[in-house]
């Protein structure tokens, strides 16, 4: 009998810096590829109705993801359109979104990040939540976020 099964998950970098350039933060976090994510990629995979993950948000929410999550709990900014999209891997089963956050855009107390399809409302998929970053108005952050499909 053959017993085959997917495994979604997802990790994001998330580096803060100061107006001159200077690293003041750079960490590592998780992320949950949320119900409505799923949904998503089964729908892509026989149409492209759905349109691509063009998108992320960040919030200052600190209730950790779950997986009926359709938006961020207390978005901080308007969506950014990501900065960049590819697929890497060695086996290329691995999509990597990157997103930059200017001086001025989604300042103050950040604790939680989602990629979605649409600047507004649209399908989310994937949320996390992580101890808060401050980002000053003079601060910029990137954020790239990789998301790994694998046969487990």
């Amino acid at each position: 009998m053959i017993n085959e099964q997917l495994g979604i998950k997802g990790k994001l970098r998330i580096v803060l810096t100061d107006k001159n350039g200077k690293v003041k933060e750079d960490r590592k976090e998780t992320n949950l590829v949320v119900a409505s994510g799923v949904s998503y990629i089964i729908d892509r995979m026989v149409s492209s109705d759905s349109g691509v993950m063009s998108f992320m948000g960040v919030g200052s929410d600190v209730v950790p993801a779950q997986a009926g999550d359709i938006a961020l709990g207390a978005a901080s900014s308007v969506r950014q359109a990501l900065t960049s999209s590819e697929i890497v891997g060695p086996d290329s089963n691995q999509i990597t979104y990157t997103c930059a956050f200017g001086a001025g855009v989604g300042t103050g107390i950040i604790a939680e990040a989602g990629i979605f399809a649409q600047e507004e409302a649209g399908t989310m998929l994937s949320r996390t939540s992580f101890p808060v970053v401050n980002k000053a108005a003079d601060d910029s952050m990137i954020i790239t976020w990789t998301i790994t499909l694998s046969s487990l």
